[in-house]
């Protein structure tokens, strides 16, 4: 049956008959959800919210008020091919968000896990968003945008498409994110720039002294040196072999955009390590 009986469904909710709706969801009033939507155990959709066709949720994931997830995207090469939009579990999104599908015939938009979106934004077709991430209000992903996990977005934040976001990086609030920003760092200004380490972000995942101290020395090395890239790279990889650290080399050298650095600006200081 494409409806649990243990399912709750208002009586003013749309959905069709070839929709799954699993056990023990929540399905509010006015909500719409098309055909060939799938929704996993103990999902709960507050009212008007609107599901559209090839999107897929996991089990545990809370939809506030005025969603609307798996839209068209918002890309005037779209055919109207069918692509998917696929959500993992235990994702909180909150009011008034979008969420595209991707572009390309069977091209796919992704979150993971245990996210926390924040109201009010927009996703744009085939992001690729981790796990354990904080997306703020009023933020805008671009399309083809990757997320690593346990990033912190703030809110106004713009991200250019096909920029990438590392592994707990935080973007401070309104930054525009037009280059990578490689993983574990702060970053702030209009146009992003690194400002230190994300101390309590890596404090709060149970990084060591010794992981902290050896992603300090490769700040070092990468921001505040004379060294090029290049060679810069070359010194973490042979002083400071980390798992962290062997990250953030493998980030950086995968950059196709390039990543962020500091502005050659004599007023600007650093923050301290």
């Amino acid at each position: 049956m494409p409806i649990d009986p243990s399912a709750v469904v208002a009586p003013t909710a749309r959905i069709h008959p070839d929709a799954v709706i699993g056990p023990q969801s929540v399905i509010g009033e006015y909500c719409v959800i098309e055909q060939d939507v799938v929704l996993g155990a103990r999902c709960r959709l507050e009212p008007y919210v609107f599901v559209k066709r090839w999107t897929t949720l996991g089990d545990d994931n809370q939809i506030s008020a005025g969603a609307c997830l798996g839209t068209d995207p918002f890309d005037k090469s779209f055919s109207g091919a069918r692509s998917y939009l696929r959500v993992g579990h235990r994702n909180i999104i909150r009011e008034h968000w979008t969420i595209s599908r991707g572009t390309q015939p069977e091209s796919v938009t992704e979150i993971g896990d245990d996210n926390y979106i924040m109201g009010s934004g927009h996703i744009a077709h085939n992001c690729k968003i981790g796990n354990h991430c904080t997306i703020a209000s009023n933020a805008l992903v671009a399309g083809h945008v990757e997320i690593e996990d346990q990033a912190f977005i703030s809110g106004g934040v713009v991200v250019h498409q096909f920029s990438r976001i590392g592994r707990l990086a935080m973007i401070g609030g309104n930054v525009r994110v037009n280059q990578d920003a490689p993983p574990y760092f702060l970053y702030a200004q209009f146009d992003i720039e690194p400002r230190g380490l994300n101390l309590v972000g890596l404090r709060r995942a149970g990084f060591s002294r010794a992981e902290i101290a050896s992603l300090k020395s490769a700040y070092r090395l990468l921001f505040l040196s004379s060294l090029k890239l290049e060679e810069a790279l070359r010194r973490i990889e042979t002083e400071d072999t980390t798992a962290p650290t062997l990250h953030l080399v493998s980030f950086i050298r995968s950059s196709e955009r390039g990543i962020c650095r500091p502005r050659k600006d004599p007023r600007w200081s650093p923050v301290s390590l």
